[in-house]
């Protein structure tokens, strides 16, 4: 009752500001706009990253029922439109914007993404028979641990939710603690490795055997990586390269580096689609390089930038290789490199294990193969999911929605 209490007076103050200027998206969030249109299954994310890791269970549920998505961004509610879905600002958790989005929208399932418990949004969804699920679900240690000092709280936000796939183990077990039901666990999903893990995987190729792609590379990796293509391609005629640098608005700079080592060059950019070293300097194409490379440099990895994600190439069944730099996705690439998938490399053997891999294939052949092996371990299958969310908005149906 108190909070209650509370939500009431903030959302007056709320209403009066947004009445005397307080710009569009708080009107949007009490819902003194227009109202949403009716629709089925209502998917919350907080922004930009909630909303991608999910995209793909999003899509694959709007095909046969209508969706309205939510942030809490307008970033992230431009970025679902983009996708075709409509979507707006989320209501705050205030009792009148949560009544007029609910009184308008009569969702049948209400699905949030990783990890915002809201505890008026709860208590009103369940008093309309709304049923509450959660995919990616994540609670760090600190986080449990300040929900635990009001447990009086979180305890009925959890005992409501109906299905929930947790990120992770440790997550999963310490929603339970707070109060999460067992009858509503569903199998872990790592909601961001759902989309590569969908990529169908080209079938093994010679043609791949000996082409080399250097990924996403930065300033100072692509002189490394063409220093070793001129050693490895000594001991491996026929070897190719396709170097695709992270920013393609760099394609002057490292076609320079190409010529400057009296090598041709071959621009995408100007038209090129193959050559001994493909300049692949354009934006959207970074599938097509990865079907054609039966072995990956991972970029970002040989200078200090982090490294980019080596689940990419590992959709693709390509041999990975990643220098020293990787602690964007540390705990990734080691798991990686203990299935025999990754090999890391430094700027004086990375020709040295080009040229070994391109001349043994069936070696970089066996690591493409334990690399995608090992996403779609990680990724985890969906249709359990899926099937689950379905049958709880099926059971949610109302005469009223048509």
């Amino acid at each position: 009752m108190i909070h209650l209490a509370a939500a009431r007076l903030a959302e007056a103050g709320l209403r009066l500001r947004a009445r005397l200027g307080g710009g569009e998206s708080l009107r949007e969030r009490l819902v003194m706009d227009a109202p949403p249109q009716p629709t089925e299954l209502w998917v919350h994310g907080a922004s930009v990253g909630e909303l991608v890791s999910a995209r793909t269970v999003i899509e694959t549920l709007a095909q046969d029922m209508r969706v309205l998505v939510t942030a809490n961004s307008p970033t992230g509610r431009d970025m679902a439109a983009g996708w075709g879905l409509p979507a707006r600002l989320a209501p705050l958790d205030v009792p009148g914007a949560l009544g007029r989005f609910l009184d308008a929208a009569r969702p049948r399932l209400a699905l949030t993404v990783e990890g915002e418990f809201w505890p008026l949004r709860s208590r009103l969804l369940a008093a309309r028979g709304v049923p509450q699920a959660m995919i990616g679900a994540r609670i760090s240690a600190r986080s449990a641990a300040r929900w635990g000092r009001l447990r009086g709280v979180i305890a009925p936000v959890l005992g409501r939710i109906e299905a929930l796939s947790a990120q992770d183990a440790g997550s999963e077990a310490r929603l339970r603690a707070l109060g999460l039901p067992d009858a509503a666990i569903l199998p872990r999903l790592d909601l961001k490795l759902l989309a590569p893990a969908a990529i169908p995987p080209p079938p093994d190729d010679p043609a791949r055997d000996r082409v080399w792609l250097a990924a996403s590379t930065h300033e100072g990796e692509e002189a490394q990586v063409l220093e070793a293509f001129i050693d490895a391609r000594a001991a491996c005629p026929g070897l190719r390269l396709i170097l695709a640098p992270r920013h393609p608005r760099r394609g002057d700079e490292v076609a320079a580096l190409i010529a400057a080592r009296g090598l041709p060059v071959a621009r995408r950019s100007s038209g090129a689609e193959d050559a001994e070293i493909l300049l692949a300097d354009t934006l959207g194409e970074m599938a097509h390089w990865y079907a054609r490379a039966g072995i990956c440099l991972v970029g970002g990895s040989l200078t200090d930038r982090g490294g980019h994600t080596p689940w990419e190439p590992a959709a693709w069944r390509c041999a990975i290789l990643h220098g020293p730099h990787v602690s964007n996705h540390a705990a990734n690439f080691a798991a990686l490199d203990r299935a025999g998938a990754a090999l890391p490399v430094t700027a004086q053997d990375l020709a040295a294990t080009v040229a070994r891999l391109a001349t043994a294939p069936e070696e970089a052949r066996r690591m493409g193969h334990a690399a995608r092996a090992l996403l779609e371990e990680r990724a985890g299958d969906p249709a359990p999911l899926l099937a689950r969310l379905r049958d709880l908005a099926q059971g949610a149906r109302r005469p009223d929605i048509q």
